[in-house]
């Protein structure tokens, strides 16, 4: 019997396991990050539409305050809940994503203009307005690495050498 040493063969059995969920998540992780993306903008979006029910409200009260926020609200919830759906549904991903891009600076706006309502500390210190604004770094990345796929590109779980 010509048996392989039960290290080879862990590490046999292991690179089988690696390479069929790595190929999943490359195959999936896209479709789930974009789907995923899609239900977190849509959601954000509706709840504005509801007066009181997001914890954004104030926030975007504040920081607007150059225009009327009873018709700005309105508007950024229709314009998140279109960049949901467009993400969700997987069309018209150019434009989706460009209107992602132009709301995410307005995301930004309380670092500057309500420093008090960001930082407990700066320039670590967050509230959680502050870990609220922060986390749409994440936003953007996905936002980015979906932007680098609407000419066809994919992940590759296993590039050529």
């Amino acid at each position: 019997m010509n048996q392989l040493p039960l290290g080879e063969n862990f590490q046999t059995q292991f690179d089988r396991i690696d390479r069929q969920i790595t190929n999943w998540m490359a195959r999936y992780g896209m479709v789930i990050m974009r789907i995923g993306l899609g239900v977190v903008f849509f959601w954000f979006g509706a709840l504005k539409l509801v007066p009181g029910l997001s914890p954004a409200e104030e926030l975007v009260r504040h920081t607007t305050y150059f225009v009327d926020p009873d018709w700005f609200i309105p508007v950024l919830a229709i314009w998140e809940m279109a960049i949901g759906l467009g993400l969700m549904v997987g069309k018209f991903m150019r434009l989706t994503l460009l209107l992602l891009f132009l709301q995410m600076p307005g995301t930004a706006l309380p670092l500057v203009i309500l420093p008090e309502a960001v930082w407990t500390q700066f320039p670590f210190g967050l509230t959680m307005e502050g870990q609220y604004i922060i986390k749409n770094l994440v936003l953007i990345g996905a936002g980015l690495v979906l932007g680098g796929t609407v000419r066809g590109g994919r992940l590759v779980p296993e590039p050529e050498k």
